[in-house]
């Protein structure tokens, strides 16, 4: 549609970004949030505040904070205008600054063991990429089943 400033689509293009962008990284703080929570109050983990010392602890925090982080990028590539896998490997890139700061707080805080933020940053990027693929292999079944 085209006005006097000119077309409406990219505006409207730019706007649905930025809500699939949302969307996922807010599917994956609320999840992880809430995952964390459920898991204090179950005595899983130590309360907030308190380092998270035990390696399995971690490992379990690893694994659902990668499964929600493939969720959130299918979310942000299913919602996504066009580019599905761009928008979702995007929604990785905002993840490493997050990331990243959790690495530089594990060393200046001692909240627990160095190397669960370090494999946080280094799982993230493959974690969009997989939560695109998985969105792209999504896509192509569901046109299969049309044909």
């Amino acid at each position: 549609m085209t006005t006097l400033y000119g077309t409406l689509r990219p505006r409207r293009s730019l706007l649905r970004s930025a809500g699939a962008l949302s969307l996922g990284f807010v599917t994956i703080v609320v999840l992880s949030l809430g995952t964390d929570q459920l898991f204090r109050v179950l005595d899983v983990f130590p309360p907030w505040g308190e380092p998270m010392n035990e390696p399995s602890d971690n490992l379990l925090a690893l694994g659902y904070r990668c499964i929600y982080g493939v969720l959130g990028s299918f979310a942000a590539a299913r919602f996504a205008p066009d580019a599905p896998m761009g928008h979702a490997l995007a929604l990785g890139a905002i993840g490493l600054l997050p990331s990243a700061a959790g690495v530089v707080a594990a060393f200046n805080m001692a909240l627990g063991p160095a190397w669960y933020p370090i494999a946080r940053f280094l799982t993230v990027m493959a974690c969009a990429w997989l939560g695109g693929a998985l969105f792209r292999s999504h896509n192509t079944l569901a046109a299969g089943c049309r044909a």
